[in-house]
């Protein structure tokens, strides 16, 4: 029987002993330590991760103030305390890399967007505006542990700004100006932040989105803001009033008055806020550190990624996906990062393949969606542009199809590391994904990331292999949050992670080891909306859908599962005397896009009797997305368990034709 996943590439003996893994590896040997393959060395990283954390620390020597006294105070999750003792800060890393003379005028980030013509910043000119906007930041008050709050998109300008407020001290939080007000206002407004910089507007798919009327909005409800900052990004003569210039932060008098201070604060001090949605409640703001990012973000871009001071890196991100802060992080290890603001679609599917060319990009990262389009569109890539720099491909946001794999191999580059990688918001790491010395087999994540225990538990809470079972993690990480913002006693933080296996970490996707230590993630096993890469709470969807007064109830759930398009219908209950017709829909979609995001409009809207609820009145997404993927009635719910059974009736008939329409 042919191997369901087939070999696709191997890597070059040559390009192993070039690899940063193999490098630390040899460090290790020298050490004494010893590894016989990845998989030897991934066992001992998890199993004595004290050691392994450690030895990360030492090889990429972390620069700190004060060392840690212990490496890990407290083994429990939650409440891991990491690098006891240190003194540190995070931008600091970034400063390390060209700082002499010659090697300061080489590119750290190019940028190329719909908005503006290619801009460019030196290492030199990256390290002078970070230095001047952390010095205004401080002369307007901007104190350790203050919330800076940006709604900004993918540009050189968002990199400063972030790098500003980490040297503070400060706590940056950001979404992406195409999500609507009643989203960043969710968000922002539990972090109550001190600072706001926004933009003006931008365009996309050769169109202008104009988002004053958002900044207002934000300016005005946010009350804890002292300063708000406008970037002129679509309209370079745009004011608001009460606000600075983007450009007066650097001709404030406090902008060149002192060279670069980088504030120094503990391991766990707070570093950025990122939100990820649950499918009840508020989006949740989750908070990482200074040491803990530090150290897995080196890990990460130099031994799992390969990336070094010669890469050119790109990972087409907006600033309101984690891809944002792990693209930005590749800094830290020299990289130049290479970023595009704009429709990867526009003009059309080859837009991304030239930008790849003209930047000469080493590692170019997508979500996997973007694979499966050029697919679709019949884009060859290799015919259209001169990839012949570039060594490796990366791809997240959702499974990676079988047939993408294969596609890439044969219509972009033969010899490329495909970096196919799982991980997420809640821990700004990959759990599975890329490694330079491994081979690669079409449908699979080569490995488990190095320091990341993950298993694949069965209903029991046992460790499977070769089998689907629930992602957990069993160990600590560095860089599971430190809390939710303003979550008194853990509790949201609790019921998110630890409410199914007390004490081990339960992320919610569906994963198989496989025998040879590779993973293949099968998509959600809870009821997050994971679309194109961004993750949202149905809560907010339904807070935005049941807004509309002739909509009584709703449902919405996404059909991503084994690499097959994602599918995602709406199901309304309509208030008596009303009817699901054009005008309703219409709206209904206006409210989701303008609200909350064009990634998240339904595919279809469907009118039904009921929403299936259990007895506590929760509304049952995950029995549905069973159903409708195929799993026998009887299998998805306990009808004792539910406040209105006979409810399943309809959705399995709906099911019934979709399955029959799919396999015709």
């Amino acid at each position: 029987m042919a191997d369901p996943h087939p070999l696709l590439w191997t890597p070059s003996p040559e390009r192993i002993a070039r690899s940063r893994l193999n490098h630390y590896q040899e460090w290790l040997a020298a050490q004494g330590k010893h590894f016989a393959d990845y998989n030897e060395l991934w066992h001992w990283s998890v199993e004595n991760i004290d050691e392994f954390w450690a030895s990360i620390w030492a090889y990429f020597d972390i620069p700190c103030s004060v060392p840690y006294t212990q490496v890990l105070a407290n083994r429990e999750m939650p409440g891991a305390v990491w690098f006891e003792g240190a003194r540190l800060n995070f931008a600091e890393q970034l400063f390390r890399f060209n700082v002499d003379q010659g090697s300061g005028n080489k590119p750290a980030v190019i940028a190329e967007s719909e908005t503006r013509p290619r801009t460019s910043l030196s290492w030199q000119q990256l390290r002078e505006q970070v230095t001047a906007v952390s010095n205004t930041l401080r002369a307007l008050g901007v104190q350790p542990g203050d919330r800076v709050a940006a709604y900004l998109p993918n540009t050189p300008e968002a990199v400063v700004a972030f790098f500003a407020c980490a040297s503070v001290g400060a706590i940056w939080s950001s979404c992406s100006p195409d999500m609507g007000t009643s989203s960043v206002l969710d968000r922002f407004l539990q972090i109550e932040p001190k600072v706001l910089i926004a933009v003006d507007g931008y365009r996309y798919g050769g169109k202008e989105f104009d988002r004053m009327s958002v900044v207002a909005t934000l300016k005005g409800e946010l009350k804890t803001l002292q300063h708000t900052v406008l970037f002129p990004y679509l309209d370079l003569a745009a004011q608001l009033d009460g606000a600075m210039l983007w450009e007066e932060l650097f001709s404030h008098p406090a902008a060149h008055a002192s060279p670069m201070v980088f504030e120094q604060v503990p391991s766990d001090h707070p570093l950025w806020i990122l939100y990820s949605s649950g499918t009840t409640g508020m989006p949740k703001p989750i908070v990482h550190g200074h040491g803990g990012s530090l150290v897995e973000a080196v890990k990460g871009n130099a031994l799992a990624l390969d990336l070094g001071e010669d890469d050119r890196f790109l990972w087409f991100t907006t600033t309101g996906w984690v891809m944002w802060n792990a693209q930005i992080t590749a800094l830290l290890v020299g990289s130049t990062i290479c970023i595009y603001d704009g429709n990867p679609g526009y003009p059309d599917m080859s837009r991304l393949w030239r930008f790849a060319e003209d930047m000469q990009l080493t590692f170019m990262g997508v979500g996997a969606a973007f694979y499966a389009n050029c697919m679709k569109a019949g884009i060859e890539p290799a015919k259209i542009a001169d990839l012949s720099r570039l060594r490796s491909l990366g791809s997240t946001g959702s499974p990676l199809a079988d047939e993408a794999f294969h596609w890439i191999y044969q219509q972009v580059h033969a010899d490329l590391m495909l970096a196919s990688i799982s991980g997420g918001t809640d821990v700004v790491a990959s759990f599975v994904g890329a490694c330079p010395l491994l081979p690669i087999y079409a449908g699979e994540m080569q490995c488990r990331s190095l320091g990341i225990a993950v298993h694949a538990f069965n209903d029991q809470g046992e460790s499977v292999i070769d089998e689907v079972g629930e992602l957990v993690v069993t160990q600590p990480m560095p860089t599971m949050p430190l809390f939710f913002w303003n979550d008194p006693g853990n509790k949201r933080y609790l019921d998110s992670y630890f409410d199914h296996y007390p004490g081990v970490w339960r992320h919610g996707d569906w994963i198989r080891i496989t025998p040879r230590g590779g993973a293949i993630i099968y998509g959600r096993s809870d009821a997050t909306i994971n679309r194109y890469g961004i993750r949202m709470g149905t809560a907010e969807i339904y807070r935005v859908v049941e807004e509309l007064p002739e909509v009584l109830d709703s449902m919405v759930v996404d059909l991503e599962y084994l690499g097959r398009e994602s599918y995602m219908p709406l199901f309304i209950v309509m208030r008596e005397g009303h009817a699901l017709d054009n005008d309703i829909e219409h709206r209904l979609r206006e409210k989701i896009r303008t609200q909350l995001s064009a990634r998240h409009l339904p595919n279809d809207i469907f009118l039904v009797p009921e929403i299936p609820r259990t007895l506590t009145g929760k509304k049952m997404e995950l029995p549905i997305k069973k159903l409708l993927l195929g799993t026998p009635i009887e299998k998805i719910a306990n009808p004792d368990a539910m406040s209105n059974p006979d409810s399943l009736h309809w959705y399995a008939a709906f099911a019934q034709r979709r399955l029959q329409a799919m396999s015709s």
